[in-house]
């Protein structure tokens, strides 16, 4: 059983990581996996669906990344506002958190901005003293593999075409590919789960069932409810809906109508029970997700895909290339 963290490890040349999006979403390689016959095909996204047959159901996460991203007014110090704890009090990840030990303060958009308590895991709970808009003036928060500052352009392509519900802080990657001509096409509901920056924390334990996943807060309507329970096969859009559904589906057979939130932390050899097809972009070494996808499909087919895809230069990460596992 492959219960080490060292099991999902794979060397990834540094310039397979996507730095930027393509010019247009549906232009993206899509290496598609026969999990039966442990088959690997070569096409594009917008063949999508070539591979799906009456009955199946694509089911899309919602979330709508914010600009969460905000710096002092002296430029020195950097916040991503993670969490509202109360009115004027968040949760945020601080740097350089030297210098935002419990009791500094600084300025925010002209508000005096204090560090009541640092977390045991690094944040911090900081107060504002008046409420402001944290979503105007702020910026993209990019995934700290891409090494660069998130801009305009980033504003529009970090996000997917069907965003609606605030409150993410990474963007649900598989969904990027998908323009609404595409979508349109194809029978789709869509669930909700606000993506956090705990989706980038690193599994810090060689057993990785010793691990502890952050909670993610999610929804799913009744009418999303009732479609994908009359669904003949499900195609979940990324990672995040896979989680969505196993946590609903822990709890009865059949989907309803819900709010909640889930610390699922799904690996090898765990049994997916909601899920038949699975849309998802290329994960990186040791993540949960990459642990996730070979639950899904193999560990052994899994890293045998991704050395493919690496002698066959797709791109990697948020803004790279994606795999479809039928």
């Amino acid at each position: 059983m492959s219960s080490r963290l060292s099991d999902y490890d794979y060397p990834l040349p540094e310039e397979l990581i996507a730095r930027r999006p393509l010019p247009r979403r549906d232009e993206s390689r899509m290496m598609v996996l026969h999990r039966r016959e442990e088959r690997i095909e070569h096409r594009r996204f917008a063949e999508l669906g070539v591979f799906l047959t009456p009955g199946d159901f694509l089911v899309l996460n919602d979330t709508r990344v914010v600009t969460a991203r905000r710096f002092s007014d002296d430029g020195k110090i950097e916040f991503l506002f993670l969490e509202r704890l109360g009115q004027t009090q968040w949760k945020c990840l601080v740097r350089p958190g030297s210098k935002m030990r419990a009791g500094a303060v600084t300025v925010i958009a002209g508000a005096i901005a204090r560090v009541d308590e640092v977390l045991p895991e690094g944040q911090r709970v900081v107060s504002l003293e008046c409420e402001i808009n944290l979503w105007e003036g702020g910026m993209v928060p990019l995934p700290p593999y891409l090494r660069r500052q998130g801009d305009r352009d980033d504003v529009e392509r970090y996000q997917t075409v069907f965003a609606k519900f605030p409150g993410a802080v990474a963007a649900p990657t598989a969904g990027l590919h998908f323009t609404p001509e595409l979508l349109e096409k194809l029978p789709h509901a869509f669930i909700t789960l606000h993506v956090s920056a705990g989706t980038f924390q690193p599994v810090k334990t060689e057993a990785i069932a010793e691990h502890r996943m952050h909670r993610e807060e999610f929804s799913i309507s009744a009418s999303a409810a009732a479609a994908i329970n009359n669904a003949t096969r499900i195609v979940a859009v990324g990672t995040t809906t896979v989680r969505v559904l196993e946590s609903a589906a822990r709890q009865e057979d059949r989907l309803f109508e819900q709010k909640g939130a889930t610390d699922i932390f799904i690996y090898p050899p765990a049994q997916i029970r909601r899920v038949d097809c699975l849309l998802t972009n290329f994960h990186l070494p040791r993540s949960t997700l990459l642990m996730l996808v070979s639950a899904f499909a193999g560990r052994e087919f899994i890293l045998a895909a991704y050395q493919e895809a690496i002698r066959e230069r797709y791109r990697f990460y948020s803004y790279g290339d994606c795999m479809l596992i039928v």
